[in-house]
């Protein structure tokens, strides 16, 4: 039996890190199926499983036998775009507006997976030891061709995959710590349009094309205190990372290809993905009911802007893209979560949570790349254990978000042109999750 359910362990690691991970959002919450069961609500308290190497990496000192988790997050997302417009103006058209059509299907999101894995080994009544996979932060927002916010962004892609070794010590019954540095490896595609000066403007658009890598390091870091045997509350701190990409930023197309711009540039593009403290307390009622809480705060301040650095533009396009520089101008934000687990019996446990997410974007700022605003999310999980050794974790999640609105403009050609695009947007989504634990 054990050596059946450890080749089927091996299996999904193999498919989980051969998947290319990809999200529906820049921040991910996908680091845990038994979590996503109640909204995440008690992730830096629970250490149900080995996912708590991401949650609290204290909690590892909780787990009583050497243990693997493996699991996969799909997001299905809809997005409603209404009351849209796009319009020229500037000096170029001498004070006229100038309006230009494109499409609006809000079909942007393609169906992603979001893959984890965790191993964690108690060396002895203090001492444990664990490694982690995940991904902390993602972005896919693939827009129809003629999309009428193309000049704005109508493809962007950020995959975050992050390695974590991970140390816990337990002081005495009430006190444990974690630490674990984070390898953190990010690629990132951003594309757009550019409106073409020599024929009729909305058509025959050029393209702007940039892509990065880098690898850079942080630390995720816990706190967990027992007060009593059914009451803990953990703290956790999860570092900034600091990534400085290096690509290629290609033009094509339109009055690019016309005026003999047309190629690959060198660019490089320094990102900030922020620090984050994660608060919770899980209590345990009886031997049937556990309650969850929890709230996170994220220095989300640190994202002001995207700014592209290319060398090599040629002189009378370096006013717009030497550099390329986009605004976002975000702020903190604050997440909360409450949940709770009933325990049907020794097979069977039920989970449901509630969650409030607040946006970091704001109405001046906001970008058709990450069109989001305030969320609340409802969720239902179920754990099953067969057999001692192994525990399946189902769970699937409702997100909805508030209504939002995009005004951004851009200007070209020296200030002379400038593209504006106007619109609300709606967001909703589905989420499933399924994990494995193996206990050894």
């Amino acid at each position: 039996m054990k050596k059946t359910w450890l080749k089927t362990a091996i299996a999904v690691a193999v498919g989980t890190l051969s998947t290319q991970a990809m999200a529906a959002g820049f921040a991910l919450n996908e680091q845990s199926i038994s979590g996503m069961g109640t909204s995440f609500a008690g992730r830096s308290s629970s250490a149900d499983d080995a996912s708590t190497v991401f949650g609290n990496p204290a909690g590892m000192a909780l787990l009583k036998r050497e243990q693997v988790s493996l699991g996969m997050a799909a997001i299905h997302a809809k997005t409603d775009i209404s009351d849209s417009s796009g319009s020229f103006s500037g000096p170029a058209l001498g004070g006229a507006t100038l309006p230009y059509s494109g499409s609006s299907d809000g079909d942007m999101v393609p169906f992603t997976a979001v893959p984890m894995g965790y191993y964690v080994k108690p060396i002895d009544e203090k001492w444990a030891v664990g490694v982690g996979i995940y991904v902390p932060f993602g972005l896919v927002t693939d827009y129809e061709s003629g999309f009428q916010g193309r000049y704005f962004g109508d493809y962007s892609e950020v995959r975050v995959i992050t390695v974590q070794p991970t140390v816990s010590y337990r002081f005495n019954e009430k006190l444990s710590v974690g630490f674990g540095p984070t390898i953190n490896r990010i690629d990132g595609e951003l594309q757009s349009k550019s409106p073409n000066a020599v024929g009729p403007l909305g058509s025959n658009d050029g393209r702007v094309k940039v892509t990065g890598t880098d690898t850079a390091l942080g630390f995720n870091a816990g706190v967990l205190y027992e007060f009593t045997p059914q009451t803990r509350a953990g703290v956790t701190y999860r570092s900034k990372v600091a990534y400085k990409l290096e690509g290629d930023t290609e033009l094509s197309g339109g009055s690019f290809a016309l005026t003999g711009a047309a190629g690959d540039y060198d660019a490089s593009l320094e990102l900030d993905t922020p620090e984050s403290v994660d608060v919770s307390l899980t209590h345990e009622l009886n031997d049937q009911w556990t309650l969850y809480g929890g709230a996170m705060w994220t220095r989300w301040s640190r994202f002001e802007a995207i700014v592209i650095e290319n060398d090599g533009i040629p002189v009378p396009l370096q006013g717009n893209l030497a550099p390329i520089v986009e605004e976002q101008d975000w702020h903190d934000t604050w997440s909360y979560a409450i949940g709770a687990a009933y325990k049907l019996n020794s097979e069977w446990t039920l989970r449901t949570g509630l969650a409030f997410d607040q946006s970091p974007t704001n109405n001046t700022h906001r970008s058709p790349r990450i069109p989001t605003g305030d969320r609340t999310a409802i969720s239902l999980g179920l754990a099953w254990n067969p057999t001692e050794d192994v525990t399946v974790d189902l769970a699937y999640s409702y997100l909805r978000e508030e209504e939002v609105e995009i005004s951004r403009d851009r200007s070209y050609s020296g200030g002379l042109l400038e593209a504006n695009y106007d619109a609300s947007y709606k967001n909703r989504a589905h989420g499933f999750g399924a994990a494995m634990t193996y206990r050894f």
